[in-house]
Protein backbone atom coordinates (compact mmCIF):
# COMPACT_ATOMS: atom_id res chain seq x y z
CA UNK A 1 0.00 0.00 0.00
CA UNK A 2 1.16 3.77 -0.85
CA UNK A 3 2.32 5.99 1.99
CA UNK A 4 -0.93 8.11 0.83
CA UNK A 5 -3.23 5.09 0.73
CA UNK A 6 -1.70 4.16 4.37
CA UNK A 7 -1.86 7.53 5.66
CA UNK A 8 -5.71 8.14 4.40
CA UNK A 9 -6.47 4.23 5.81
CA UNK A 10 -5.26 5.58 8.97
CA UNK A 11 -7.27 9.11 9.65
CA UNK A 12 -9.31 8.17 12.02
CA UNK A 13 -7.21 8.96 14.82
CA UNK A 14 -7.43 12.51 13.25
CA UNK A 15 -10.95 12.44 12.18
CA UNK A 16 -12.05 11.86 15.75
CA UNK A 17 -9.38 14.73 17.05
CA UNK A 18 -10.60 17.52 14.71
CA UNK A 19 -14.19 16.35 15.44
CA UNK A 20 -13.66 17.07 19.18
CA UNK A 21 -11.78 20.80 18.37
CA UNK A 22 -8.28 19.43 17.44
CA UNK A 23 -6.98 22.15 14.53
CA UNK A 24 -3.70 20.56 13.97
CA UNK A 25 -5.46 16.81 13.35
CA UNK A 26 -7.91 18.93 11.13
CA UNK A 27 -5.18 20.36 9.06
CA UNK A 28 -3.10 17.11 9.10
CA UNK A 29 -6.57 15.81 7.15
CA UNK A 30 -6.17 19.20 4.94
CA UNK A 31 -3.02 18.47 3.58
CA UNK A 32 -3.75 14.95 2.79
CA UNK A 33 -6.85 15.07 0.94
CA UNK A 34 -6.84 18.59 -0.48
CA UNK A 35 -5.69 17.81 -3.98
CA UNK A 36 -8.78 15.62 -4.69
CA UNK A 37 -10.90 17.64 -3.26
CA UNK A 38 -9.66 20.71 -5.51
CA UNK A 39 -9.30 18.56 -8.40
CA UNK A 40 -12.97 17.74 -8.41
CA UNK A 41 -14.27 21.23 -7.31
CA UNK A 42 -12.09 22.82 -10.30
CA UNK A 43 -13.38 19.97 -12.90
CA UNK A 44 -16.88 21.24 -11.58
CA UNK A 45 -16.15 24.75 -12.27
CA UNK A 46 -14.83 24.72 -15.35
CA UNK A 47 -11.47 24.51 -15.32
CA UNK A 48 -11.62 28.00 -13.03
CA UNK A 49 -8.75 28.18 -10.92
CA UNK A 50 -9.89 31.26 -8.57
CA UNK A 51 -13.02 29.63 -8.40
CA UNK A 52 -12.16 26.54 -7.49
CA UNK A 53 -9.87 27.86 -4.90
CA UNK A 54 -12.82 29.48 -3.41
CA UNK A 55 -14.99 26.66 -3.47
CA UNK A 56 -12.05 24.10 -2.19
CA UNK A 57 -11.84 26.46 0.77
CA UNK A 58 -15.17 26.68 1.47
CA UNK A 59 -15.60 22.28 1.22
CA UNK A 60 -12.94 22.63 4.35
CA UNK A 61 -14.91 25.23 6.49
CA UNK A 62 -17.94 23.49 5.59
CA UNK A 63 -16.16 20.04 6.82
CA UNK A 64 -14.57 21.81 9.73
CA UNK A 65 -18.20 22.85 11.12
CA UNK A 66 -20.22 19.72 10.14
CA UNK A 67 -17.14 17.33 11.02
CA UNK A 68 -18.51 17.00 14.91
CA UNK A 69 -21.58 15.45 13.13
CA UNK A 70 -19.70 13.00 11.24
CA UNK A 71 -21.06 9.56 11.50
CA UNK A 72 -18.34 7.48 10.13
CA UNK A 73 -21.16 5.44 7.81
CA UNK A 74 -18.08 6.37 5.25
CA UNK A 75 -14.43 6.84 4.71
CA UNK A 76 -13.99 10.84 6.08
CA UNK A 77 -12.51 11.15 2.23
CA UNK A 78 -15.56 9.73 0.79
CA UNK A 79 -18.05 12.48 2.73
CA UNK A 80 -15.67 14.92 2.34
CA UNK A 81 -15.26 14.55 -1.03
CA UNK A 82 -19.35 14.40 -1.99
CA UNK A 83 -19.53 17.89 0.47
CA UNK A 84 -17.03 19.08 -1.81
CA UNK A 85 -19.05 17.78 -5.02
CA UNK A 86 -22.30 19.67 -3.76
CA UNK A 87 -20.31 23.04 -2.74
CA UNK A 88 -19.32 22.97 -6.42
CA UNK A 89 -22.95 21.74 -7.37
CA UNK A 90 -24.78 24.60 -5.26
CA UNK A 91 -22.42 27.34 -6.24
CA UNK A 92 -23.41 26.69 -10.11
CA UNK A 93 -26.91 26.96 -9.03
CA UNK A 94 -26.36 30.25 -7.10
CA UNK A 95 -24.96 31.43 -10.31
CA UNK A 96 -28.29 30.92 -11.59
CA UNK A 97 -26.34 28.02 -14.20
CA UNK A 98 -28.60 25.06 -12.40
CA UNK A 99 -26.67 22.48 -13.25
CA UNK A 100 -30.21 20.22 -14.05
CA UNK A 101 -31.63 22.85 -16.51
CA UNK A 102 -31.55 22.37 -20.34
CA UNK A 103 -28.90 24.67 -22.09
CA UNK A 104 -29.93 24.16 -26.06
CA UNK A 105 -26.61 23.66 -28.41
CA UNK A 106 -27.18 27.29 -30.17
CA UNK A 107 -26.08 28.70 -26.44
CA UNK A 108 -22.52 27.25 -26.42
CA UNK A 109 -19.95 29.38 -27.20
CA UNK A 110 -18.36 30.10 -30.00
CA UNK A 111 -15.92 27.83 -30.23
CA UNK A 112 -13.46 29.74 -32.72
CA UNK A 113 -12.80 32.18 -29.62
CA UNK A 114 -9.95 29.91 -27.98
CA UNK A 115 -7.59 28.11 -30.48
CA UNK A 116 -8.44 24.32 -30.23
CA UNK A 117 -5.76 21.12 -30.54
CA UNK A 118 -7.89 18.26 -29.65
CA UNK A 119 -4.06 15.95 -29.04
CA UNK A 120 -3.57 18.46 -25.94
CA UNK A 121 -4.76 17.96 -22.01
CA UNK A 122 -5.05 21.95 -21.83
CA UNK A 123 -7.15 22.16 -24.75
CA UNK A 124 -9.83 18.81 -23.52
CA UNK A 125 -10.11 20.96 -20.20
CA UNK A 126 -11.42 24.23 -22.32
CA UNK A 127 -13.66 22.00 -24.09
CA UNK A 128 -15.26 20.85 -21.14
CA UNK A 129 -15.46 24.28 -19.59
CA UNK A 130 -16.91 25.34 -22.30
CA UNK A 131 -19.73 22.91 -22.02
CA UNK A 132 -23.22 23.79 -20.62
CA UNK A 133 -23.51 23.13 -16.56
CA UNK A 134 -25.65 20.15 -16.55
CA UNK A 135 -23.53 18.50 -19.56
CA UNK A 136 -20.27 19.50 -17.64
CA UNK A 137 -21.96 18.14 -14.52
CA UNK A 138 -22.68 14.98 -15.87
CA UNK A 139 -19.61 14.56 -17.79
CA UNK A 140 -17.05 15.27 -15.29
CA UNK A 141 -18.83 12.96 -12.44
CA UNK A 142 -19.09 9.99 -14.77
CA UNK A 143 -16.43 9.88 -17.22
CA UNK A 144 -13.81 11.89 -14.56
CA UNK A 145 -14.62 11.38 -11.31
CA UNK A 146 -16.09 7.45 -12.19
CA UNK A 147 -19.29 8.21 -10.43
CA UNK A 148 -22.37 5.43 -11.42
CA UNK A 149 -25.70 7.22 -13.16
CA UNK A 150 -27.64 6.07 -10.37
CA UNK A 151 -25.10 8.22 -7.48
CA UNK A 152 -25.43 11.21 -10.15
CA UNK A 153 -28.77 11.01 -10.44
CA UNK A 154 -29.57 11.02 -6.90
CA UNK A 155 -26.67 13.88 -6.39
CA UNK A 156 -28.17 16.07 -9.13
CA UNK A 157 -32.30 15.38 -8.84
CA UNK A 158 -32.69 13.10 -11.88
CA UNK A 159 -33.39 9.78 -13.02
CA UNK A 160 -30.76 7.50 -14.39
CA UNK A 161 -31.72 7.67 -17.76
CA UNK A 162 -31.55 11.26 -17.64
CA UNK A 163 -28.09 10.84 -16.35
CA UNK A 164 -26.96 8.69 -19.61
CA UNK A 165 -28.66 10.50 -21.85
CA UNK A 166 -26.34 13.78 -20.41
CA UNK A 167 -23.99 11.65 -20.92
CA UNK A 168 -24.49 10.90 -24.65
CA UNK A 169 -25.24 14.74 -24.82
CA UNK A 170 -22.41 15.61 -22.86
CA UNK A 171 -19.92 13.63 -25.41
CA UNK A 172 -21.69 14.81 -28.55
CA UNK A 173 -21.14 18.37 -27.57
CA UNK A 174 -17.49 17.86 -26.79
CA UNK A 175 -17.05 16.09 -29.60
CA UNK A 176 -18.05 18.30 -31.80
CA UNK A 177 -16.54 21.93 -30.00
CA UNK A 178 -13.47 19.93 -30.52
CA UNK A 179 -14.29 19.48 -34.06
CA UNK A 180 -15.06 22.51 -34.95
CA UNK A 181 -11.57 23.58 -33.09
CA UNK A 182 -9.91 21.36 -34.76
CA UNK A 183 -11.02 22.49 -38.31
CA UNK A 184 -10.29 26.53 -37.73
CA UNK A 185 -6.76 25.24 -37.12
CA UNK A 186 -7.05 23.51 -40.75
CA UNK A 187 -8.26 26.83 -42.05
Amino acid sequence: MSPVATAVANDGDDVRAAAAGDRRAFQRLYHLHVGRVHGAVYRLAGYDHARAEDLTQEAFVRAWQKLPGFRHESAFGTWLYRLAVNVALMDIRARGADPVSMVDDEHLPDPGQTPFCAAEREELQRAIALLPPRARAVLVLHDIEGWRHEEIGNELGMAVGTSKAQLHRARGLLRKTLGSAAAGEMT
